[in-house]
């Protein structure tokens, strides 16, 4: 893959990256506002934008998988791998909730937040780097058999 090429698919991805974001802006995506009605089950606006876009998300991987769609940036056909249950699925999956649910943001919206001047997406932000970092320290410190001095290299 040369520079170019490179370069052209960073710029088509920059350009999916904002209108995405502009998007989930419109829908209320980013407004704390939608997220605390959300979870009290007042106001259904955000539930119908997530509840959308998981059925055009069903669509379009079954399109994809019949089609063998290949992919923009390699040019090879789109896999689709089920992953195995790993032990921590369902307490990351609550940790996860409730981290949404305190901040009215996810790693999706959070860019979207901040460029919206929203500065609190930018402690959410911080939490989710360092939640990141936390889990690569703790998944090194496992696979290294408890050696803390292994899982700091």
């Amino acid at each position: 893959m040369n520079f170019i090429h490179a370069y052209r698919i960073n710029i088509l991805g920059l350009l999916m990256g904002v209108l995405f974001g502009f998007l989930m802006s419109r829908a209320g995506a980013t407004t704390f506002d939608f997220h605390a009605k959300m979870f009290l089950f007042e106001d259904f606006q955000l539930m119908k934008v997530i509840g959308t876009a998981v059925v055009i998300a069903i669509v379009g991987v079954f399109i994809m998988k019949k089609l063998h769609i290949n992919a923009i940036a390699t040019g090879t056909e789109v896999d689709f791998v089920k992953k195995p249950y790993q032990q921590g699925l369902i307490a990351g999956a609550f940790l996860f909730g409730v981290g949404w649910a305190m901040t009215a943001a996810c790693p999706g919206t959070i860019p979207a937040m901040i460029a919206e001047g929203k500065i609190g997406a930018v402690f959410s932000l911080i939490g989710l780097l360092l939640g990141t970092f936390a889990y690569g320290i703790l998944q090194s410190f496992i696979a290294n058999n408890g050696s803390y001095k292994a899982a700091l290299k």
